[in-house]
């Protein structure tokens, strides 16, 4: 690794999966998505939601969404999930407010309840990988928008996960969860020219040079990964390590392909 950060004058690696949020790059995708989610607070909203393909940057959107909420008004728990049943995922809640959890699902709901309305902050709730939650789950999380009425409400929430968030959230007994949805993000893949601008932000930001990868080179690049930046990060790691080994200071289709 030595080698590779020697050979092209990096100062660290320009595609690692979680870079500082100083460092990610606000393209269009991105814009617009902090432009939703950040009228979803002025609105004053109950819920919004955040959908796209694993792997395009929605934790990152995140990321810089928690960035530019003002501490002094918010307090943020950001959970990231795995397949959790109802009351594995209040007790989650619960501890995350700061809260040693108690015995039962309506002890749960008191505690977590009791410190969002005790805040002299607001609570924004954001449920990364929400796909993953059980119908019982994401009903819960509805009792709990519910039972916090105030105006305006203490308690806001962004559920985060893949497309199929949106058909599970179709369901009619979920409609109530649905409904209170005031605001919608899907967060598309990088288009080439999104790709080329990716590359460079990344490359300059790692103390490099945006003609490290030919045009050619770049477009090769998002045709491989289909614009979806995780894919593009491994990829363009690999040219970068190939690169070195070969003693290419330029980056070629050809050297893509291998």
């Amino acid at each position: 690794m030595t080698l590779f950060y020697d050979f092209y004058g990096l100062n660290g690696l320009p595609f690692e999966e979680r870079l500082a949020p100083e460092k990610l790059l606000t393209d269009e995708r991105m814009a617009k998505g902090l432009d939703r989610l950040e009228y979803f607070l002025q609105a004053e909203g109950l819920a919004a939601l955040l959908t796209g393909p694993t792997g395009v940057g929605k934790t990152s959107l995140l990321r810089l969404f928690l960035g530019r909420l003002p501490v002094n008004r918010y307090q943020s728990l950001l959970l990231s999930l795995t397949t959790l049943d109802s009351s594995c995922l209040l007790r989650m809640i619960s501890i995350a407010l700061g809260e040693k959890p108690g015995i039962g699902k309506d002890r749960l709901f008191a505690i977590s309840l009791d410190k969002i309305r005790g805040s002299d902050r607001f609570t924004v709730l954001i449920l990364d990988e929400a796909h993953l939650l059980t119908e019982d789950a994401l009903t819960d999380l509805r009792l709990l928008l519910c039972a916090a009425p105030d105006n305006p409400p203490k308690l806001r929430m962004v559920l985060c996960g893949q497309d199929s968030l949106l058909h599970t959230l179709g369901r009619q007994t979920l409609a109530d969860l649905l409904n209170r949805v005031a605001v919608r993000v899907h967060l598309a893949a990088l288009s080439k020219d999104q790709t080329a601008c990716y590359i460079d932000h990344r490359l300059l930001a790692a103390g490099g040079t945006d003609k490290l990868f030919s045009d050619e080179a770049k477009d090769r690049l998002h045709d491989y990964a289909a614009g979806v930046p995780r894919i593009l990060n491994n990829l363009a790691t690999l040219c970068l390590i190939q690169g070195a080994a070969k003693k290419q200071k330029h980056l070629t289709p050809a050297l893509v392909d291998e």
